[in-house]
This record gives C-alpha cells, structure tokens and sequence, in this order.
C-alpha cells in the first residue's frame, strides 16, 4: 500500500512508495516550494520595509540637522542672548571658577546690541568697536564676531534711519576696512577665525555701508516755528561750550554765518584745549600767529594727533573691584559689598580692551 515518507538524504522533499518504487510527490512538493518562495519574498519584503524605513528615518534625520546648522551658520541675524548683563572678570583659574574670561565671551555677554539703541551708550559703543577693529578683532571667536557684525549692520541702519553722528561710524568702518584688508593681504601670516572667502564678502558690505553714509543726504526739515537761527547770541554760544569735541563746534559753523562767526571764537578753543589736554602739553605744541597770539584752534587739532582727548560719555560700563564684574550700572548686578556704591569704577572703552590682554 502506498504510503509517504521523507528521505533523509533528500531533506524537504516528500516521496510516495509504489509497485514501480520511489517516486517524488509533486503536489507536495510543488506546495513545499510556494511556501518557501512565498516565506523568502516576504521576509525579503520585511527586510527591505524596515532597512528603507531606517535609512529613511535616519536620512531624514540627518538632512534636519544640517539643515538647523547651515540656518545658525548661515543666518546673520542670529545673535547670542543672554539673560544676565554682567559678566564675571578672571584671568586665571582659582578653586571656584576654572579658566578665564575673553574679550569675544564679554562681548557676547553685556548685550551692546540693545545698548546703541540708548543714545547715552551709543559713542560708547561706537568707540568701543572701534578699538577692537583696530588691534583685538583677530582675538574674537567665531559667535563673537557674527555678534560683532550684527551690531555694527544696527548702528550703520540707524545712522542712515536718523542721520545721528555719522561722522562717527564713517571713522569706525575706515579702520575697520583698513584692518581686513591687511589681514585678508596676509592671509596665512595672521590668524583669521572662519573661511576667507567671508571675510572678504564682510569687506564689501564695509564697503557698500561706506558708500551709502557717503551718499546720505540731510533732509532739509520745514517748520514754521521757532528755529535755532532765532535763539539770541548768549544762548547759541553756550550751546557751542556744551561741545567737547572740536569737529561738533565746525560742523555746526557750517549750519549760518553767525554761528560760524561764534564757532571761531579762540576763547571756546582754549577751554577745549585746557579741557582735553594738560598745561604741559600746550607748551611743546605751542603755535602763534602772526600777531604773537596763541593759535588755540590749530593748537587743539595739533595736540589731538599726539595725544588722546578726554573721553565723554552719558553712561558706562562699570567695574566692581570687590566681585570683579563688569556690568551697566542700571542693570546692576549681584554685589556682596557692604557699600557696594565705593567699590564701582566707570570703564572707558580703552579700559575695556585692557581687562582681557593677558
């Protein structure tokens, strides 16, 4: 009687016994082999869902990543907030704290963006670019310079919006372009933080903000009212001894003939010169005229390329001697002097550079 069975020397297949001998079934077989077809498509088909969902999830995870990178790398609004405007000074490490502080960390740190906005920091601010443009803008990191640019773009827009001390920032972006351009020209000799090819891009925006403030145009003001024209002599010329720099005293001779006739006053030249300079200084610039006077006009300018003018300004950083922290004085900051009032000293914006030269 025919019955089945499995050779063991041909595993999988199933034979049928019968009169003539060993015969393989077909029917068995063929089912044997759809199921394994059918068992390896889909476990192929498993396979392959789940290796293309993984490289999907894992393409698609990468490609936002590079994505949020290239926006911070890329985006030149984007600024560093923080939420504290101090920012504690020390140049070496102790017990409590472990490194130091730099002038790029500082930078980041005391929020100058919303400072210029405040017409009582806003030549402080200025002056303060300045300086590192002029000697410490290789020293900044990479956040500190994007920071550094996104101020100085605020400042160029707001001089243009409102035509507030130009003159200002036309001097700023000089020594600013006169810097890269040696830095770009010695490119491999000095050391630069980021690809040059941005560094030259960020010369020709130096250059279309220096061709825009050169192109501005005072918009002449109609009113009716009361002008500075019609204000009575004694009051025009104490508005000229309010004046600590000698290049606000020209400019506003410009603006009629009387005001030019007091801005020539040599009285108003020689309290600017006693202001900004010492008794000591005058005597080894010492110029006269024809007529043997004193030259206090051309004294002034004469002692202003040798020496440094008094700085002025409405508000200040200010350094705390008792916690070493460098902050705006209305924003205070977490002092634990008994008065802290005694322990705080203005800082100029020279004093400023000076706090992180190691």
């Amino acid at each position: 009687m025919p019955f089945l069975g499995q050779d063991w020397r041909s595993p999988g297949w199933s034979w049928i016994k019968t009169e003539d001998g060993w015969k393989r079934c077909e029917s068995c077989s063929q089912k044997l082999e759809r199921e394994n077809n059918h068992c390896n498509i889909s476990h192929s088909i498993i396979l392959n869902s789940e290796d293309e969902e993984i490289f999907n999830n894992e393409e698609h995870e990468c490609a936002s990543k590079k994505r949020k990178k290239d926006h911070f790398r890329n985006d030149t609004n984007t600024q560093s907030f923080y939420r504290e405007k101090w920012i504690y000074v020390h140049k070496e490490s102790t017990k409590e704290r472990h490194g130091y502080c730099t002038l790029g960390e500082a930078f980041n740190r005391l929020d100058f963006s919303s400072a210029i906005q405040d017409i009582r920091r806003f030549n402080y601010v200025v002056k303060l670019l300045q300086l590192i443009a002029k000697s410490q803008l290789t020293s900044l990191s990479g956040v500190a310079q994007k920071n550094y640019f996104n101020i100085l773009d605020k400042i160029v827009q707001k001089v243009l919006d409102d035509h507030h001390n130009p003159r200002l920032i036309k001097d700023l972006l000089q020594d600013l372009s006169s810097t890269l351009c040696i830095l770009i020209r010695g490119v491999g000799k000095s050391v630069l933080v980021g690809n040059i090819n941005i560094w030259i891009c960020r010369l020709e925006t130096i250059l279309t903000w220096q061709q825009q403030l050169q192109d501005l145009q005072m918009t002449k003001q109609v009113n009716n009212g009361l002008t500075l024209s019609d204000l009575p002599l004694h009051m025009l010329n104490n508005i000229l001894y309010r004046f600590s720099d000698g290049w606000d005293i020209i400019t506003l001779g410009q603006v009629t003939p009387t005001l030019y006739m007091l801005s020539e006053d040599r009285q108003l030249w020689k309290k600017l010169c006693q202001y900004h300079f010492a008794e000591k200084q005058f005597c080894r610039h010492l110029i006269l005229s024809e007529k043997g006077h004193i030259e206090w006009k051309l004294m002034y300018f004469a002692l202003q390329k040798h020496y440094p003018a008094k700085e002025q300004y409405g508000d200040t950083l200010h350094f705390c001697r008792h916690c070493s922290i460098l902050f705006w004085k209305d924003s205070g900051h977490p002092c634990t002097a008994a008065d802290p009032d005694s322990c705080f000293t203005p800082v100029s914006p020279q004093h400023f550079i000076d706090l992180f030269k190691f």
